[in-house]
Formats: C-alpha cells, structure tokens, sequence
C-alpha cells in the first residue's frame, strides 16, 4: 500500500530524485564485486626475439601495417623470417583475432545495464458511482522506476572467464601460426640457398665437360681416336649448358618463392647469404622427446581444458535464475500525495534448469581430455618422422662427404688422365663425369634435406635444434 509522506516539506527534503539515486547506488554496488580473472603463462616460441606483427589501425579505422621495404642487398635468414613474420597475411589476421577476443573479455566483464521506466496510469479516466449519480473521477498516478538485474551465481565472472580462457586460446593458435609461417620461410630460405649452390656446381660441371672436350679434340686432331668421339663430346657441353640454364631457372623461382613469404611477387634482392655445409649432428629423439611440451599444439591444451571448465562453469551459473530488483518513486496527481515503490523479480526454476547445457559442457570437457591424447599420439608420431628425416639426410650427407665424394672425385681425375695418355676410352671418362657430377648434386640435395628436417624438428620442440645437448 502507498504510504502518505507526513508534510511537503519533507516531500522536498526527500524528492524523487534522492530516491531513484539511493536506489542506483544500492544497486550497483550489490553488482560491482567480483574477482579479477587470472591469467595464463606466455607461450615462449621458436624465434620469439624477432619482431613480429602488432596491429594498429588508422583513424578512419582501416588497418596500418608496418612500414615495407623491398630488400635490395642479399638477404640472411634472419632478414627472411624478420620480413615475413612482419609482413605475413596470416599473422597479420590472426593478432587482429586475438585483439577481439581482448575486447570480448572486456565486454564480458560488463554489468547488465539498469531500466528505466516511467509509466502514467488512469490518465483522464471516470467512472459512476452504484447508484447512478454524480460521475466521480478515478485517481490518475505516474510512477518513475529503475530496475536492474543482478545476475547471481557469479555468472558474470564465469562468462569473463570463458571470454579470457578464449582469448589465450587465440593466442595459442596465433602461436602455432606463426611457427608454421617461419618454419615455411626457413624451406624456402633454404630452397634458395641449394638453388644457388647447384648454379654454381652445374656451372663448374659445365667448365669441367669443356675441359675434356678440349682433350678429346687435341686427340681427335692427333688422328689417336675416332671423330665421333669429338661429337660425343659436343653433346655432353651442351647438355651442361642445358643443366646450368635449367639451375638458373630454378634460383630464380626460389627467389621468388621465398619474396612470396613476405607477401612480394617478385624478388627485389640479388640472393641469400648462408652456408648449406654447416651441419651437426642430430641429438638423440629421447632429448627431444622432453621438449614437447613447447608444442603449440601441446601446450595450448592446458588453456583448452581450462576454457572447457570455464565453459561448463557458465552452464551451471545458469542453473541458478537472476534477481531483478526495482526501486521507484510514484505521484497521485490529484491530492498531491508521494509514495515509494520497491519490488523484486524471480524466475522460478521450475521446468528450466539448464540439465542440458550442463551436459553438453561436461562432454565437451570428457571431449577435451581424448582430444589432448590424440595430439599427443598426433605429434609424438610427427617427431618421430621428422626425426627419421633428418637421420637419414645426416647418415647420407656423411657417407657421400666422407666416401663417395672424395672416391668419385679421385676416380676422375685418374680416369681423364689416363684417357690423356690413351689407357681408357672415352665412354670411361664419361662415365666417371656422371658419376661425379651426380654425387655432388646428389650431397646437395641431402645437405638441403638435412636443414629442412632441422626446420621441421625445430617446429615441432618449440626451440632451436643447437639448444639441446647432444
């Protein structure tokens, strides 16, 4: 029932307005505690100390990126991977992701904005008396309400949960991104260098072929072999010079694969500076194996189980229906009397209490646990292939460093010797030249297999193949 306030004075004293604003004030303090989200451990990844993209946007709100430069000097790999985790499309999308899921924490944190509202009642309304008499006027009444919902359970600090267990999960696949894009840089890197290496080696193969060309026409002139020998030996220059111009076609598409990492369609610089003969060898995969969980796809599984828990949380806050309270102030217009009013809202929970969103996220947890497993199982098996990779280009770049190289090179030296003074034909000669020509490019190949297995295994640890020991 209305309550008539003792005099105007006291009307005044305590106007609607005190009202209404003890009454926001009661309120939003019930809403404003909470306990501020913890937050996760930084992922440390693979090349963490060169810069990388962070997004910034201009003020008509379109995206700036970093300032670009077209190298023009050779470039290191450190150059290589700089440029393309500065200027890489995918990372660029995924640190614009990960500041939306900043904001969505920020959101999530929020408290449910109060309702105002002013209604006017009975406005001009009559009515008769039993007998039929004298009409007599029925009180009209405004009343001014704020009303605001107090979500109970802590389902706001569930849902900033959720919302910051999703933002690190963000920032876990940005992570493996960005391994995957510099791991990429580092083949192609690597394409480049073993391009430019068989350049030179089918150049020097090509110098070689004319220098017994030279030989085979001096014999040739002596009347001591047969002119067809002359020709054999114009059909190998210029298969050389077939070889050499085909190395050169395939530097310059590596070139331009590598300029592509950095978003460019053409290469501006003239090469790469590195050394494909430096290797070492390979730690054993059992000291690998405890590196693991630098994975990004390992490690970002203790944030996944987190936002699954922090998901299930929200479904059981729901469980428990949210309080409206409300708080106004109302006005009779015609005998000029105030009064409060004060009321609270409470869903009843009788049909509804959310068992199956409860279930769907206990699921989703049980889910998360196998899913860890398999990537485990998932990644444990990559290693051990990658592993085997570069095993493999190791043992074959020793054994053709160490045996076949140094035995071809010797083999062809004393076979064109002794075609010189006559001892062996001329399809010996050739013969040992293949054999020589094919072992060193075939070492090239496996030293560039080595350090792309490197790469790979790096990708997979999470850190640099020399930090482990041996």
């Amino acid at each position: 029932m209305p309550r008539r306030l003792p005099s105007r004075s006291d009307r005044s004293a305590a106007g609607p307005h005190r009202v209404i604003l003890s009454c926001v004030i009661v309120v939003l303090t019930a809403c404003a505690t909470g306990s501020r989200v913890p937050e996760t451990a930084s992922p440390r990844p693979l090349g963490r100390d060169v810069p990388v993209y962070l997004p910034t946007a201009s003020d008509s709100g379109r995206p700036l990126g970093p300032v670009f430069e077209d190298p023009s000097d050779t470039v290191s790999l450190r150059d290589a991977i700089a440029l393309v985790l500065l200027h890489s499309p995918d990372l660029a999308a995924f640190a614009w992701e990960t500041r939306a899921r900043d904001a969505r924490v920020l959101q999530a944190g929020r408290l449910p904005n109060p309702v105002l509202e002013v209604t006017s009642e009975d406005f001009g309304a009559t009515s008769r008396s039993p007998g039929g008499s004298a009409a007599q006027v029925v009180q009209p009444q405004t009343t001014l309400q704020l009303s605001q919902l107090i979500e109970l359970a802590g389902k706001r600090m569930a849902r900033k949960g959720l919302a910051a267990r999703d933002r690190d999960l963000a920032a876990w696949d940005y992570e493996a991104t960005r391994m995957d894009v510099l791991t990429r840089a580092t083949h192609a890197f690597i394409d480049v260098l073993y391009a430019q290496e068989m350049a030179a080696l089918t150049r020097q193969s090509a110098q070689l072929v004319r220098e017994v060309q030279e030989g085979v026409v001096a014999r040739v002139a002596a009347g001591l072999v047969s002119p067809i020998e002359a020709t054999k030996a114009e059909v190998a220059v210029a298969a050389a010079d077939v070889e050499s111009q085909r190395s050169q076609r395939l530097l310059a598409a590596s070139r331009a694969r590598l300029a592509a990492q950095w978003g460019r369609s053409e290469a501006t610089f003239p090469g790469a500076v590195g050394y494909l003969s430096d290797v070492s060898d390979p730690p054993s995969i059992a000291a690998l194996r405890t590196r693991l969980s630098q994975n990004p796809e390992l490690a970002r599984w203790a944030v996944e189980l987190s936002q699954r828990e922090a998901a299930l949380a929200v479904e059981r806050a729901k469980r428990t229906p949210d309080l409206t309270l409300s708080a106004g102030y109302r006005r009779f217009g015609l005998v000029g009397i105030d009064a409060y009013v004060v009321g609270v809202t409470l869903p009843l929970p009788v049909f509804d209490r959310n068992g199956g969103g409860t279930a769907e996220a206990t699921s989703r947890v049980h889910k998360a646990y196998e899913e860890r497993r398999a990537a485990e199982a998932r990644v444990s098996a990559a290693l051990a292939s990658a592993y085997h990779a570069l095993s493999s280009a190791h043992q074959e770049l020793t054994a053709l460093r160490e045996t076949v190289l140094p035995r071809s090179e010797q083999i062809f030296a004393a076979t064109n010797e002794g075609y010189r003074l006559g001892r062996f034909a001329y399809l010996d000669v050739l013969d040992a030249q293949r054999t020589l020509i094919a072992a060193r490019g075939q070492y090239l190949r496996a030293v560039s297999d080595h350090h792309k297995a490197v790469a790979d295994v790096e990708r997979l640890i999470g850190a640099p193949l020399a930090e482990i020991p041996q």
